[in-house]
């Protein structure tokens, strides 16, 4: 299959999911010069990239049809199955040359079933995951984590450049996927760490902003604590990246090591607190509202401290 060549003023992007990263993740692309033709489950929360100039799509086969390179960031793996594989979904509207770039989450198998599905059509496909939450799409300094083919992905830098600041080629199909495997499990127990620390600093009759300044520029210091830290103190529970889609990440992570054989007793105590969390009604909530769930198991109510 030839390579793509990828040039603002020519190549036409198609972009699946406009929620809290994807919005921003777009919007980066319109503002180096590319054309946009966009879907959304709600189109109204297309509404900015629209006004952008980006161009509507009735369906993810449509976006294709009208795309060289299709990204999507939607939020489970089914609803990756589902714009991606489905009768009416991207790879329906493809022709032979285009690319398919997922950056949800996803299972790797997933992944990998896509590329090989892609390649008998003569389409490329290409699974890059990121991390750095609403911040880093805002500010487009995400990490990106790539699997695929090596002269594709090398092939949309520009692309990536123009979302992230740290982008890294991982291996082949699923390769990225894994690699947002290890990402979510640092952060799993980082996070109970970052919340029992605050909770701790809050009993103990600290002012947790002075706190931070102690802690967060040493060896305790986190992007958790430095980036959420703040905002559990100001009582900002609104999601950079919601509790449900991070339940989901951290099952996918527990299959894999289960598949695997490998025993994973932190990642599945952070898994289950979080279970707990969204059984409280905090599925929409960011990850750092964990800190209100934790509280709570002491008796205390975090936001009226």
């Amino acid at each position: 299959m030839s390579l793509p060549t990828i040039e603002p003023a020519k190549t036409r992007v198609g972009w699946i999911g406009t929620g809290v990263m994807g919005n921003s993740m777009c919007g980066h692309l319109l503002a180096k010069g590319y054309k946009a033709t966009i879907f959304s489950r709600t189109k109204e929360k297309a509404a900015a990239l629209l006004a952008k100039g980006a161009a509507w799509g009735a369906s993810p086969r449509e976006v294709a049809e009208r795309s060289d390179v299709v990204f999507s960031i939607v939020g489970f793996p089914a609803d990756v199955r589902s714009v991606t594989l489905g009768e009416d979904g991207s790879l329906a509207g493809c022709r032979a040359g285009s690319v398919l770039v997922d950056m949800t989450t996803s299972e790797p198998s997933l992944a990998v079933e896509i590329a090989e599905k892609a390649k008998a059509k003569g389409v490329h496909s290409v699974d890059a995951p990121v991390s750095g939450g609403d911040i880093g799409a805002r500010e487009a300094r995400l990490s990106i984590m790539i699997g695929g083919e090596k002269e594709i992905v090398e092939a949309l830098r520009p692309c990536f450049e123009a979302m992230g600041k740290t982008i890294v080629y991982q291996g082949g199909p699923g390769a990225g996927q894994h690699t947002k495997m290890v990402n979510q499990i640092l952060i799993a127990t980082n996070m109970i760490g970052v919340c029992e620390a605050l909770l701790y600093g809050y009993k103990s009759g600290l002012d947790l902003n002075v706190v931070l300044q102690s802690v967060g520029p040493g060896a305790a210091g986190s992007w958790s604590l430095a980036n959420l830290g703040p905002r559990i103190i100001q009582n900002n529970f609104d999601p950079g990246f919601f509790v449900e889609h991070f339940i989901k990440d951290m099952g996918i992570a527990l299959a894999e090591s289960q598949r695997m054989g490998l025993a994973m007793p932190g990642l599945a105590l952070a898994h289950q607190l979080y279970v707990a969390l969204k059984a409280q009604g905090h599925g929409r909530d960011g990850t750092h509202a964990l800190e209100l769930a934790l509280a709570g198991l002491s008796g205390i109510d975090w936001k009226k401290r």
